[in-house]
């Protein structure tokens, strides 16, 4: 299958973001709530993450959006799904505020639309073009909207959550919460303690500096996080980026879990009750695939980017096909019962269900699953082009995809060559059953995009 992408100027997968002052003005911004008034009449919902300059850029936002007649509910800091999870039950469309798990200096939006998804390929296009030509639809003096404030709309977010549980589901459960200084600070925390679980918290305060660790969760960052969960002896331990849309875990041992078994451990929990295809990007796991193989469900592919798995979904679903879960193997999960967008407080919410349904400990049911070991690295070449007809002509005997870079598949392994969409980089990842499989292959691909792209260099 190919498909060919669309060029953005300045939009990638998941918005806009740049760095304050730099690339991200409020000038900029306001001319994006203009372009986005000028597309979508009616009720706009405006929500931002900690950052210091999210009020400066929501007012920005917001102002476009009234100066093209646009009524704004501006909801405050929340989490980006929780936004849109409000816009898809009372809104015509909505702005997030959020650079997501870039650090502090930056700041972004993301344009959402009525259905709770972020805004697709063809759509922000015509956005941009607008943008960039001004045409905006700007209205009299007598039509200008008007905005209103509801901070308190994701208590709405959070009852959604929980109805989906039995009462108590968590009790009896230790769980430690590290929001990162972002928005989840009023929400995940208090999800799990309505479910019934006992919480302590880690970098709980809300603050755009981020102080306690950068907004992308990793290893390094979550070794506190890790340090509470073993001594408080908790089930788990959940951080969220920058704007908790993603969740990622510590495991009762104090152990870093990495996203793609995260995927497979709660893709298994939902498949076990939910029939139909498990979404997912090319870029994840063959684990994905083995663990809905267990339970009679099936994986469909799709180009990188949350985005293409919720609209993919969607598709699916209007076919009449049953879908079961979907996302990203990098804590970005989600449930087409509960709306069409990566959730870190569903997730969060998920694994004491999970947990308490298994009777075993995240350890352990970890420890059960099979194994892949995967190799990433990132190059700069600006012979991307190059690199991937030069793959396309070698592997033409082998199974291959084509619809966001190529991805070569073999039985028990695969490789991925992306181009970037916004800066001259690749990203080349290999994954096979054993780490002497996966380094031969991974050395076969590069001997390849070497002699495909003389100006290669490791970034």
């Amino acid at each position: 299958m190919s498909t060919e992408r669309v060029q953005k100027r300045i939009f990638g997968t998941n918005g806009v973001r740049g760095v304050i002052g730099k690339d991200m003005t409020p000038d900029l911004v306001m001319r994006i709530g203009k372009a986005l008034g000028t597309m979508r009449k009616g009720r706009i919902a405006v929500g931002r993450d900690t950052r210091t300059s999210g009020e400066a850029l929501a007012a920005a936002v917001s102002a476009g959006l009234m100066a093209t007649g646009c009524e704004v509910v501006d909801c405050g800091v929340l989490p980006t799904p929780a936004l849109q999870y409000l816009i898809m039950e009372h809104f015509d469309g909505g702005a997030m505020i959020t650079a997501s798990h870039n650090p502090p200096e930056y700041n972004g939006v993301k344009v959402i639309e009525p259905d709770g998804t972020e805004m697709g390929d063809e759509e922000t296009l015509k956005l941009e073009e607008i943008l960039f030509s001004g045409a905006f639809d700007e209205v009299s003096w007598e039509e200008v909207g008007g905005k209103k404030d509801a901070p308190d709309l994701k208590e709405e977010y959070i009852d959604a959550i929980v109805s989906h549980f039995p009462p108590g589901i968590g009790a009896g459960l230790t769980v430690v919460v590290d929001p990162g200084s972002g928005p989840a600070a009023d929400t995940t925390p208090a999800i799990l303690s309505r479910l019934g679980c006992t919480v302590h918290t880690i970098n709980a305060q809300k603050d755009g500096r981020f102080p306690g660790r950068l907004p992308e969760p990793s290893p390094e960052g979550l070794a506190p996080l890790a340090e509470l969960v073993v001594e408080t002896g908790a089930a788990f331990g959940v951080a969220h980026d920058g704007d908790a849309d993603r969740a990622v875990f510590v495991d009762d041992q104090g152990r870093y879990v990495e996203e793609n078994r995260e995927f497979a451990l709660v893709g298994s929990y939902v498949c076990r009750k939910t029939k139909g295809r498990v979404v997912t990007p090319v870029s994840t796991s063959l684990i994905a695939e083995e663990i809905a193989a267990m339970h009679g469900c099936t994986v469909e592919y799709t180009p990188v980017g949350s985005i293409y798995v919720a609209r993919r979904m969607r598709e699916l679903l209007g076919e009449g096909k049953e879908v079961a879960f979907g996302g990203e193997g990098n804590g970005g999960l989600i449930y087409p019962d509960h709306q069409f967008c990566r959730d870190g407080g569903m997730t969060a919410a998920t694994m004491a269900g999970l947990l308490q349904a298994e009777g075993k400990s995240l350890s352990a049911l970890l420890d059960a699953l099979p194994t892949y070991h995967i190799i990433k690295e990132k190059v700069k070449t600006q012979a991307a082009a190059a690199v991937v007809a030069a793959l396309k002509k070698r592997y033409a005997g082998e199974k291959i995809d084509c619809r966001d870079g190529i991805r070569i598949n073999r039985p028990g392994s695969w490789a991925l060559v992306r181009p970037s969409g916004t800066e001259p980089m690749m990203r080349v990842v290999v994954e096979a059953r054993s780490m002497e499989d996966g380094e031969g292959f991974f050395r076969e691909i590069m001997a390849v995009v070497r002699a495909a792209a003389p100006d290669l260099t490791p970034t």
